[in-house]
């Protein structure tokens, strides 16, 4: 295949055009808010995201390389077929939950990133070890999707991957660096469009291509390979019940569905932004649909494509980019290769702001130094986002499976998280104990129960397991939701117990060591930005600075049954009678 100077061309006019959109969302950046709340400007826009620009940019956070790649190859590969295209209802629906139940307390409150709430429940240490699964699951996301573009690029213009890949990754990195939300939300909008754009141009020469099988006919007759509509077989009905809850519930506990969120200008602008996302993802999955179908529907013996036929080659996960390069001309291939590229990015930058967000906000300052200025928060930030861009770029480059690295974060993200963020919202009387003995259940579970992507044999053996051809063990029992619900039910039964054992005197005081329910003994109070010394400062002190995240002392310090242990502080009694 010879190197395509017209495709080079497209593509460095198509990053060009991001990079300027970047860098004028940025220099936007600047003149919005005060010079004291510059890092909040960066990592939640000034809360004055709109309904058009934050609809776009929570849709394209969704609808990148992975979703886009990933559910063309599901139609596709014969044992699969759209009953196993699960992506787009299952994203889709998270984002409907996420809207109906959590966006509201999440915005309502005025949080910056979605560990807050943790850290200012359970305390730093627990924060800390919450912020792994979330860091995890944001780097390996955007390290594989830097993986597919390059090896996308590559299939159509026939560059070296390895340069693909770095160049994507500088210029996400870039105007990520310079502009914080607003640059990924303003370069959002253009990606999205230039998706929608350049994937539905492509079907109609896709599908009129002399090759191509009329698809009505091949979702329900075998052709040239199995009905690309695909089956469940009873056997794997508990396997596509564990996928479809860990897409569904743990879609929404991710730092990049939050930050738009929060970012949001209000609680309801919040909600109205999840469901039209929701649309959003469920319509731009149709021409990626339609693009697997059509490679199921092709003789690719007719194409200069040739024998073997993709999947037998395997490479069904490149049936998208490899229908865009032989099934339709060259100039409509470019174009479908920019809406490629720019899905890539549009979720690549996404993940990561969202990671160096979550730990210049809730490591760096909340951690470690609580009394930093803006600036130095700010700094923290473009380091980060720095050194978070090349950590990515270099798994997608370095590393063998970074799917499969994926693959578990994301369900440690499920499994840990989301059962955390339900505690921490919606059960009251959960605490730091309870929080440490859900995760670790949780994680005990996940990693006994094996990873057939990592080729991490299960300690576990769950009824229904079986070895695969590769000598594989496949677990066929949903031990990923098992794992979700073990957390979430360990974590309330061991802070109720805590909780009992220590205000009934059963234990002493002095053994609440985390002082996550003794509150006189408690030496930490955090308020919604900063931890402080409860004997350095006076409750009233708390008071926030900025009148639109508003905030009471008591919506802020969430265990608000301490407050019973500490009746003869004048400071608090003065509180209360306010």
């Amino acid at each position: 295949m010879a190197f395509h100077v017209e495709g080079l061309v497209a593509i460095v006019v198509f990053y060009l055009a991001i990079l300027a959109v970047g860098i004028w969302a940025a220099w936007k950046t600047k003149n919005t808010g005060s010079e004291g709340d510059r890092s909040e400007a960066i990592i939640v826009g000034g809360r004055d995201i709109g309904l058009l620009v934050g609809g776009f940019t929570m849709t394209a956070t969704w609808v990148g390389g992975g979703y886009i790649n990933g559910t063309a190859e599901a139609v596709y590969v014969p044992d699969y077929g759209l009953a196993w295209a699960q992506a787009p209802i299952g994203y889709s629906l998270s984002l409907i939950l996420g809207g109906l139940f959590f966006a509201k307390p999440m915005r309502s409150k005025g949080y910056v990133t979605m560990l807050d709430p943790f850290q200012q429940l359970y305390g730093k240490r627990m924060g800390g070890l919450l912020f792994i699964p979330a860091l995890m699951g944001e780097m390996f996301w955007a390290a594989a999707i830097f993986s597919a573009l390059g090896a996308t690029i590559s299939v159509i213009i026939d560059i070296n991957v390895n340069i693909s890949v770095i160049i994507s990754a500088l210029i996400a990195t870039m105007y990520t660096l310079v502009g914080g939300l607003y640059s990924v939300a303003y370069t959002d909008v253009v990606q999205l469009f230039c998706i929608f754009l350049g994937l539905w141009i492509s079907v109609p020469f896709a599908m009129s291509h002399p090759a191509v099988t009329d698809i009505g006919l091949t979702a329900v007759h075998h052709v040239y390979q199995a009905p690309w509509l695909g089956s469940i077989n009873s056997l794997d009905i508990y396997t596509w019940l564990d996928n479809f809850f860990l897409l569904t519930l743990g879609g929404i506990p991710w730092q990049a569905y939050f930050q738009r969120v929060l970012s949001s200008s209000s609680a309801t602008y919040a909600q109205v932004l999840s469901f039209l996302a929701a649309f959003g993802c469920l319509v731009m999955a149709i021409p990626a649909v339609l693009i697997g179908a059509i490679g199921a529907s092709t003789a690719w013996n007719q194409t200069e494509y040739g024998v073997p036929d993709p999947k037998s080659k395997k490479e069904a996960d490149m049936i998208l980019p490899i229908v865009l390069q032989y099934l339709c001309p060259v100039y409509i291939s470019f174009f479908g290769l920019g809406a490629v590229s720019a899905a890539v990015m549009s979720s690549a930058d996404s993940s990561i702001l969202s990671a160096s967000s979550m730990f210049a906000r809730n490591i760096y300052q909340l951690s470690f130094r609580q009394n930093a200025s803006d600036r130095e928060i700010v700094w923290v930030m473009r380091i980060t986002v720095l050194l978070f861009g090349a950590s990515a770029t270099a798994m997608a480059l370095l590393a063998s499976s970074v799917y499969g690295l994926w693959y578990l974060s994301s369900d440690l993200v499920y499994i840990i998280i989301f059962p955390q963020l339900l505690c921490v919202l919606f059960i009251k009387g959960t605490n730091t104990y309870g929080a440490i003995a859900g995760y670790l259940f949780g994680l005990v579970l996940r990693i006994t129960g094996g990873e057939p992507y990592l080729y991490l044999q299960p300690l576990i053996f769950y009824p229904g397991w079986y070895q695969d051809d590769n000598n594989l063990y496949i677990q066929r029992f949903p031990f990923k939701t098992l794992a979700m619900l073990t957390s979430f039910f360990t974590n309330v039964i061991v802070s109720y117990l805590a909780k009992y054992l220590f205000e009934s005197g059963t234990l002493p005081p002095k053994l609440d060591f985390l002082d996550a329910v003794v509150a006189r003994y408690s030496r930490e109070h955090m308020d919604k930005a900063t931890l402080v010394k409860s004997d350095n400062i006076v409750l009233n002190e708390l008071a926030p600075v900025n009148p639109r995240h508003s905030l009471t002392l008591s919506s802020t310090f969430t265990n608000k049954e301490a407050f019973n242990y500490v009746d003869s502080s004048p400071e608090l009694s003065n509180t209360e009678d306010n």
